[in-house]
């Protein structure tokens, strides 16, 4: 993917909130001001997704509900036609059916994300299983 410039003037008091931010992060300001425009964009072309922190880098979640991938993990365990996926979801994961559609929505447009998260998850919860196997042998349970 190939960048290109651009020239934006803020005020003074957005600048330096971008400048704390910026130290916070550890990060120059650019990369700061170009991922919070980008989840800007992506936040406006999709109601209700918010984007949050955490020490796995910064994800896609529904703004009064889970991260994004853990609703796609659980409405794929669903082999059913799409609207029946839906239901099932929303009831499992105590969401509403426009909830589990507003995180379809965004996996439609960023589907290598969300599977990535997903992929990720799945290798953290096979580490953590292979551990608790070893030391469940170590003290012979």
């Amino acid at each position: 993917m190939s960048s290109q410039h651009l020239s934006v003037r803020v005020d003074a008091a957005t600048l330096d909130r971008l400048d704390q931010e910026s130290r916070r992060l550890g990060e120059s300001r650019s990369q700061v001001a170009k991922r919070f425009l980008e989840e800007g964009l992506r936040m406006s072309a999709h109601p209700g997704i918010v984007f949050r922190p955490g020490p796995a880098g910064r994800r896609p979640g529904l703004a009064a509900g889970p991260d994004v991938w853990e609703v796609i993990s659980l409405f794929q365990e669903f082999e059913a036609p799409r609207e029946d996926a839906i239901r099932r979801t929303a009831e499992w994961s105590s969401l509403t059916p426009q909830q589990v559609r507003v995180a379809l929505s965004y996996y439609a447009e960023f589907p290598d994300e969300i599977d990535n998260w997903i992929q990720r998850n799945d290798e953290e919860a096979h580490i953590a299983k292979a551990r608790w196997r070893r030391e469940q042998a170590l003290l012979g349970s």
